[in-house]
């Protein structure tokens, strides 16, 4: 298994978090599951094998150029045969200023980018299966997203106090901390909400609660320190909280994820 993450050019870093190529050989089938992360993407398929996700209880084969919305509870999928997947991570408020879609209509689901995008992501997904070179690869695909950009260039003047928000948000975990974030950046909380909503598909209070069970994860795998300790690290009122909201991102217990960790996530975990 290869996994690799590249940095966007300077022009578009304030957009994407990174580029990401994975690639697998092993061609057996098996079972994982996706757990929420704030974060929306672009994922796509150049390789033979393909990827299924449960939806009531039934797996659907997913589309060759997936769009994942906000996930905001665990999503299992499955594997079969060999992957290489090319994927853009975008920051949690910047999808939207490449779709003319309501953000929060993409949530939980697994969507086909082309329906959004119609002709011109097929055209760029069939030149990346005839282009071998990751580096070209990553061009072609910063030139449709700058061409996309220009698109929607009165959309994106915000871009810098909605990812500013976002990032005070982080580090607090109560409604009265960001309460004092809206003060700070002179709107009411109510304009702050509509922000967020706007631009993630998530409300604050549901960003605020992955964002902190994201840290929780982070720490649970690096295993230095109890459970308790991690609780009260991030914020929860107690390990009771902390065991009931991590169940409802993961589907298992904090203890039950230690002895069997999710390889997908365990990937942005770096």
């Amino acid at each position: 298994m290869n996994f690799q993450q590249i940095l966007p050019s300077e022009v578009l870093r304030p957009y994407i978090k990174c580029f990401y190529i994975f690639e697998s050989d092993s061609d057996i089938e098996f079972e994982d599951t996706v757990f929420p992360s704030g974060l929306m993407e672009i994922i796509f398929n150049l390789g033979e094998g393909t990827w299924e996700s449960l939806i009531e209880n039934k797996f659907f084969k997913t589309p060759s150029i997936e769009l994942w919305g906000q996930i905001t509870k665990p999503l299992v999928i499955k594997s079969n045969g060999k992957h290489t997947m090319l994927g853009i991570r975008f920051f949690p408020h910047s999808a939207a200023y490449f779709l003319n879609e309501d953000i929060n209509l993409l949530n939980n689901q697994v969507s086909d980018a082309a329906d959004l995008f119609g002709a011109s992501i097929k055209i760029l997904h069939a030149r990346l299966l005839e282009t071998p070179e990751l580096k070209t690869r990553i061009e072609l695909i910063e030139n449709f997203l700058l061409y996309q950009l220009g698109l929607n260039e009165d959309y994106s003047l915000k871009i810098n106090k909605v990812g500013q928000i976002l990032n005070r948000m982080k580090s607090v975990f109560s409604d009265s901390s960001i309460s004092n974030i809206a003060l700070q950046h002179g709107i009411t909380p109510r304009y702050l909400h509509k922000l967020v909503y706007q631009y993630t598909g998530l409300s604050p209070k549901s960003l605020n609660k992955i964002n902190r069970f994201q840290l929780s994860l982070k720490l649970i795998t690096k295993n230095d320190e109890s459970l308790t300790s991690i609780a009260y690290d991030c914020g929860y009122f107690d390990q009771s909280h902390f065991i009931r909201d991590f169940k409802s991102f993961t589907g298992i217990t904090p203890s039950a994820y230690l002895e069997n960790k999710f390889p997908v996530n365990q990937l942005f975990l770096q």
